[in-house]
């Protein structure tokens, strides 16, 4: 199994009627670290070695529709609620009543819910490149699907995604590799424009990396990846109740300055000129990367792993010093 050579230590879960894959390695506080599209756990590699050898224990899941977990055939099996309700049940089965908590991209997503959902399972989080807005501070009149629509129009990739089985027929007749290797490597506002560009491949990616991840999707597909933008509209409706709601967990924040979302409009002076904060009100720090992309966690490992490490640490002293 991947990663056993460095000690990462994989395991199959029943959570919530499915299987969910973990890897993971190391002792001391938990810290769950939520991947993106088209990720796996393995897009945490090196912050599973860095916080093992820092003194924590490191999870990192593929989620529900990824890699070696299972994948409901049913578009609408990807909410908000159903992946929360994975994670939940995860930290159940692992008896943790609370953990440190990590996402990026739509992990970024499910995070920022989970600590709408369940505040009391989440110590702190480490976001990377998805801020709370727009995603989550639900407009009532305008879906998300329509936003993007509006913004960018119909050619969007997040409007691409939402008609069942046409990005997946494009996807086989590109070829898996291509398809990640594009995604991988695109810089600008959408990732399909470079999907047929085999050529590029970005430096922090290894022939053995891409090869782990071809062999992934090749064997589960991109059906279960892509229903969580098929329910992007499901989530605004579910996310009704929690409208205005605020994140009342610790926050940091970090941002590649070459991330396209950190180019959406409106999103530098929501993070930057008190938006931001007035939602999440225990906000401590937002770290802009400089000459960074989107694939952060990969392109920066080690930096982003020391992020990480100090931003939980003085929570793990703050315990220390009360026993």
């Amino acid at each position: 199994m991947e990663g056993e050579g460095i000690g990462i230590v994989h395991r199959q879960v029943e959570v919530n009627g499915i299987q969910i894959h973990l890897a993971e390695k190391g002792e001391g506080p938990p810290v769950l670290l939520l991947h993106g599209f088209p990720e796996l756990w393995y897009s945490w590699r090196h912050q599973i070695v860095g916080l093992a050898a820092r003194g924590f224990r490191a999870l990192a899941p593929d989620l529900r529709g990824y890699g070696d977990s299972s994948a409901p055939p049913d578009a609408a099996s990807y909410s908000a609620f159903h992946v929360v309700g994975d994670l939940v049940a995860l930290l159940d089965a692992l008896a943790l009543p609370q953990v440190f908590l990590v996402g990026h991209d739509w992990g970024a997503l499910i995070a920022w819910y989970m600590c709408l959902f369940r505040p009391d399972r989440v110590k702190a989080l480490v976001n990377l490149s998805v801020a709370f807005s727009p995603f989550l501070r639900r407009n009532p009149n305008v879906k998300l699907v329509d936003y993007f629509r509006s913004l960018y129009g119909d050619d969007y990739y997040v409007c691409k995604f939402q008609a069942p089985g046409v990005i997946e027929a494009t996807y086989a007749h590109v070829g898996t590799g291509n398809v990640l290797r594009g995604i991988f490597s695109f810089r600008g506002n959408n990732p399909l424009a470079q999907r047929e560009d085999a050529s590029l491949f970005p430096s922090w990616l290894s022939e053995e990396d891409i090869s782990y991840y071809i062999s992934k999707f090749e064997k589960s597909g991109f059906s279960g990846p892509v229903n969580y933008y098929r329910c992007l509209d499901l989530n605004w409706e579910l996310g009704a109740p929690w409208y205005s709601a605020q994140i009342k967990v610790p926050v940091k924040f970090i941002v590649g300055d070459k991330d396209l979302t950190y180019h959406y409009p409106g999103i530098q002076d929501y993070l930057h000129k008190g938006g931001f904060q007035q939602d999440v009100p225990l906000l401590e720090e937002v770290v802009v990367m400089e000459g960074v992309g989107h694939f952060i966690n990969q392109e920066k490992p080690h930096e982003v792993t020391e992020h990480i490490y100090n931003f939980f640490n003085k929570f793990s002293l703050d315990d220390a010093s009360k026993l």
